[in-house]
């Protein structure tokens, strides 16, 4: 199922309930999106491969593949977004989901068009190390001009390129694992609370549990090899959130 051939962005929505599909396809295309669907965990993979969609709305309980293993195995070749939705609200469902690189969930029933706003906060973030200028930052963050390479001990985190490696080694972060990343290493000396990085890494105008950033902080963390009880790169500001450590 696909429309709107002047389409900026392309999304592909998995779900296996034909009326959820119907609604989000449609909000979706009259918000200007190409998109594609499919029913089944091997069906997305196969579309995922051949359109390669910039935002993927993914349902945790597919038949066959769930959620799950379809975002595992879409992180190996692709870096989508992708918003996990879930019929339940176990958080242990949402810290799975996003642990194996999601960007962020919605848990059923939703309005599709509080998703839609959702997928456009996360497609207007920069990527290619565009930095905003101070007259547009909130008053209590200080932004800086991109600079060279960041280096925190062992790790290194380029902003331009995009890349961190720990050890000289290679890190593999999801956009939003690096855009927080980013964020931290590029004003070392700035606390942040929960909100701070939401405003910053997923903009002003998110709504949801700002939990999710502990999560990702997490996922973060895990990936640098970083111990979360004596952490080396992000640490933890008791009453406040997180900010850069020396490495």
């Amino acid at each position: 199922m696909t429309g709107g051939q002047g389409a900026r962005f392309r999304a592909l929505v998995v779900d296996d309930e034909p009326s959820l599909v119907r609604a989000v396809v449609g909000y979706l295309e009259r918000d200007g999106f190409l998109v594609s669907s499919a029913g089944t965990g091997e069906d997305a993979l196969e579309l995922a491969r051949r359109e390669s969609p910039d935002v993927v709305v993914l349902d945790l309980g597919l038949p066959g593949i769930d959620g799950i293993e379809v975002c595992r195995a879409l992180r190996t070749f692709s870096d989508a977004y992708v918003v996990m939705l879930t019929a339940r609200a176990d958080e242990v469902d949402k810290l799975v989901g996003l642990s194996v690189g999601a960007d962020d969930y919605v848990t059923k029933p939703f309005s599709p068009r509080e998703l839609i706003a959702r997928i456009r906060t996360m497609l207007r973030r920069p990527h290619i190390g565009v930095r905003t200028t101070a007259s547009e930052a909130p008053a209590s963050i200080t932004r800086e001009p991109a600079s060279d390479v960041r280096r925190f001990g062992a790790l290194t985190v380029d902003p331009v390129a995009r890349e961190v490696a720990v050890e000289g080694r290679a890190v593999h972060l999801t956009k939003t694992e690096f855009d927080l990343l980013d964020e931290l290493s590029g004003h070392p000396r700035q606390a942040y609370t929960r909100r701070q990085l939401i405003d910053r890494v997923w903009q002003s105008d998110w709504v949801g549990d700002e939990h999710l950033v502990d999560i990702h902080v997490g996922n973060v963390r895990r990936k640098l090899g970083d111990d979360p009880r004596a952490p080396r790169y992000i640490r933890t500001v008791r009453g406040v959130g997180y900010r850069m450590g020396p490495g």
